[in-house]
């Protein structure tokens, strides 16, 4: 599979920040890899809304992690998220990871103005259910009806129209070699 992406940016501007989107294991964790390695500062949300987990809740699953986020966003405003974030962003050239919706791409487009580009990883939902499995990570999901409960909730805080708003989309269902190459190529133009 190819992997195809376009970058158009003014020869006298210098980027600030990436704002990073895409469901639930479309390759966002692979793309903060590829960026910390080469030195960039990464902001993860998903650590914010789990930090704020541990406070509330005894156990960090899925289903306490999911309800946090949502109970916060309920009660402060879907950008929430993003507004506690935006203290962590420090630094010239910084990657937050995890959007999660189109009011917190609001808050960090307010906040960064032309210094921010969205840039959004997308996989098909077979390719990303595989890949969760794999992982095996303590708050991930573990059957399919879970996998797609899991993406319903995410689609309704409004990351299908953070998705939808990028400025950049990278489609990942190829190899993982292939994804990391080009993520390469990217950062390094973007940096």
């Amino acid at each position: 599979m190819c992997l195809q992406w376009i970058i158009v940016i003014k020869e006298d501007k210098k980027l600030k920040v990436i704002a990073l989107t895409g469901m639930s294991g479309s390759g966002k964790e692979e793309f903060v890899l590829q960026a910390k390695e080469k030195g960039i500062p990464v902001v993860r949300m998903g650590d914010v809304v789990r930090n704020e987990v541990s406070k509330q809740k005894p156990e960090l699953t899925d289903d306490n992690v999911g309800k946090t986020a949502n109970n916060e966003r309920e009660k402060y405003g879907f950008g929430i998220w993003a507004k506690r974030t935006v203290p962590l962003v420090k630094g010239d050239f910084v990657i937050i990871d995890g959007v999660r919706g189109d009011a917190e791409l609001s808050v960090f487009r307010k906040t960064f103005g032309d210094d921010l580009i969205v840039v959004g990883v997308h996989s098909s939902p077979k390719t990303r259910y595989e890949r969760i499995k794999k992982r095996n990570r303590k708050d991930a999901t573990t059957t399919w009806e879970d996998f797609h409960k899991r993406d319903l909730r995410e689609l309704s805080w409004g990351i299908g129209n953070a998705i939808a708003l990028c400025d950049l989309m990278i489609v990942n269902e190829g190899s993982l070699a292939h994804f990391k190459k080009e993520v390469k190529k990217i950062l390094d133009i973007l940096k």
